[in-house]
């Protein structure tokens, strides 16, 4: 059974990442760096594996589909976003949704996962988690 995600409602807060991306006021953390960073290590050799740029986070971001809202987390309310680059990579982000300056916390490609096959995966489309 998979848990497809229905879209959040309209809410202004769920805006602001749009915004302030648009804007580019916002901070990338040292972990959504290293993720983007790890995504030329750790891809198949035979692809095109290049790290994901700022430009396509920007890009993914402006896409505006909301997968997950979670405005009670414990470090402060953040969204889980789905978007695709302008090749049509598809990216996850999760940042801020009630900050002045965006804070972008990780990012990573959404592509298969790497897993067993007693392993259920944590993502079976872009936008649909795996059954618990």
């Amino acid at each position: 059974m998979s848990h497809e995600r229905a879209p959040v409602p309209s809410d202004p807060r769920l805006d602001l990442p749009q915004a302030l991306a648009a804007a580019q006021a916002l901070r990338v953390t040292q972990h959504a760096q290293e993720e983007m960073d790890a995504e030329a290590i750790t891809l198949d050799e035979e692809m095109d594996a290049e790290a994901i740029t700022l430009d396509e986070v920007l890009t993914a971001i402006a896409a505006r589909r909301v997968i997950e809202d979670d405005p009670e987390h414990r470090r402060g309310a953040c969204c889980l976003l789905y978007g695709t680059t302008p090749t049509g990579r598809p990216l996850h982000v999760v940042c801020t949704t009630d900050r002045p300056v965006l804070i972008i916390m990780t990012v990573y490609n959404h592509s298969p996962p790497w897993v067993t096959p007693t392993e259920v995966p944590p993502w079976v489309t872009p936008t649909e988690r795996g059954s618990p």
